[in-house]
Parts: structure tokens; sequence; C-alpha cells
């Protein structure tokens, strides 16, 4: 359904369902992941995959799709070939596809382009890790081009998400001054502290006073986190807050696996919500069974329930 109101105007209104892992559905629909573009690929070799994914999260009760461009690049779409007018071309496809997946949908779907962190384009895992010994400058110059193909497309929001340290921020920030859509900013964290291991409330002060930023908070990240990371965001930068943690499960890079137990809970939305979050969905290994659960949780509690 298309939306009758504005993102802004919805997030002052209601706390919005968002999507969960994209791969980890595209996984469970037979897709191989295994390029360097990560689901980005599948923007050139099988959109229909990701078109029936954002689906599968319509009909899981998304109300915000994060679209297939976190691992998109220029300088990816060149290394297989895609020269820029073709990279621009699959950058708006991304919207594209989560447009049509919502326009069925009974209630209203936003769109949210996502920018994912200079190292997703790398592919060797440096996004969890920050510090790339690039500058504020360095960063912005390789944002700015992705920022403003996504924005030419017109999603409702971009996905400023793991983001692992304060300078990639501030970076991010300064690539979307001027390309009129609002953005959500949201680190990747680890003990309480950025993946780079700042302090995460002069991490969430960034965007304080920044009237593009509707919302600050994490994802990608142990659920266990989550709740403290939404009440600091909320405090630091007098912000809504977004969360959308990991399933709880442990990456195992060596082994290429995922280990332990699922530990996200969708009645921890609740005290999210409770604490400020607006934004409240899933990451890696959440998948549209667990995203199904939010809204009953979040009205429930919502109507006393």
């Amino acid at each position: 359904m298309t939306p009758d109101r504005t993102f802004a105007e919805a997030l002052a209104a209601e706390v919005l369902v968002l999507d969960g892992g994209l791969s980890n559905q595209l996984e469970a629909q037979g897709c191989d992941l295994s390029d360097a573009l990560w689901s980005a690929r599948l923007l050139a070799d099988g959109p229909e995959q990701i078109e029936a994914a954002h689906a599968a999260y319509v009909r899981a009760g998304a109300r915000v799709l994060i679209t297939s461009s976190y691992q998109a690049t220029f300088q990816g779409f060149a290394r297989r070939g895609a020269g820029r007018e073709e990279a621009a071309r699959l950058f708006a496809r991304s919207v594209e596809l989560a447009r049509a997946a919502a326009a069925g949908a009974r209630e209203e779907v936003w769109v949210a382009g996502s920018v994912g962190p200079y190292g997703a384009m790398l592919a060797d895992g440096s996004e969890y890790r920050g510090r790339y010994g690039l500058s504020v400058r360095d960063l912005e110059a390789f944002h700015r081009p992705r920022i403003e193909a996504l924005a030419a497309a017109e999603p409702d929001v971009l996905a400023l998400e793991t983001v692992p340290d304060v300078v990639e921020a501030d970076a991010l920030l300064r690539a979307v001054e001027d390309c009129g859509i609002p953005v959500w900013l949201s680190y990747t964290v680890d003990g309480g502290r950025t993946r780079a291991g700042q302090d995460l409330a002069e991490a969430f002060a960034v965007a304080a006073g920044n009237d593009r930023v509707l919302a600050v908070g994490v994802n990608c990240c142990d659920p266990a986190e989550a709740g403290a990371a939404v009440e600091l965001a909320v405090a630091a930068s007098g912000k809504p807050a977004v969360v959308y943690p990991n399933s709880g499960e442990r990456w195992d890079a060596a082994a290429r696996g995922w280990h332990g137990a699922t530990a996200f809970d969708p009645a921890l939305a609740v005290g999210w919500a409770a604490s400020g979050a607006r934004l409240v969905g899933g990451c890696c290994r959440v998948g549209p069974a667990t995203i199904s659960a939010l809204g009953p949780s979040l009205a429930a509690a919502a109507g006393g329930g």
C-alpha cells in the first residue's frame, strides 16, 4: 500500500515494525550469496528473488522494508563489469523492488534505502572493526555517489546502517546533507561501545541537532545489547531510537557458519519501545516468523494487554 503520510509523520504517530534479515530470507529461498556483492548481486542476477524476500516480510507485518543495497557500491559493480550508468540503475532497482513488494500490503509500507559501511564493500569483515585508516573526507567521497544514486530513486528514508565507528558516522552525515531524504543512523556495537571501541554516548551525540536524522540507534548486534543502547541513544541524541539486532547467534568467519542459540525474543521489543524506540525489527538471522510476532507484541503493550 502506498503511504499517505511521510515517513516522519508516521514515525511521530506510532512504532513501526522493520523487516528482518534479507540475506537469511534469500538463503531460505535457495539463493547463493557467496559473492563479494552479497545480496546486491541479485539486483542483476535475480531481482525476482529480492522482491519475493521483501514480500515475505510484508506478509509478516513489516511496515518498513530495507533495500538490498547494503553492499552495493559503484566499485563493487565495476568489478563485475557494470559501468556507472548500469550501476546507478541497479541502485534504483533496489528501491523499485521494495516498492513493488509493498504494493499489495493492507497497511502503509515505507522503503528505507540501505547505505552500508565502507567495510561492507571490502567484504572482509572490517565493517565490524571500523578504523579503516581513511579520513572523514575520504569516506564522505566514497559514500556520496551511492547516496546520490539511492536518493534519486526516492526511498522514504535512508538507513545509514551497521556503522562501526564515529569517523564513518561523521562522513555519512556529511554525505547526506544535500540528498533531500531523511535518514536514520544505526551503529553496530559490542560491549556497550562502538565496534571500534568508542564511547557510545559520544557516537550517538553526533546526530544531536541534525534535523535530517529522524532516529538513532543500533543494528547487527546481540539482542542483549539493545535495551541499554536504546536508552543511551535517546538520551544522547534527543531523538527516537531505531533498533534491529541480530538473532544472537554468532558468526564463525573461519568455519563460515553460525553457532549458538537464538536470543531474539519479540517480547523484548516492548521494553525497547517503552524506552523510546520507534523503529523496531531484526537483522541477521531474524526471519519473517519472528517479525510476525513483533507487531502483536507491540500492539498488546500499547493497548495494555
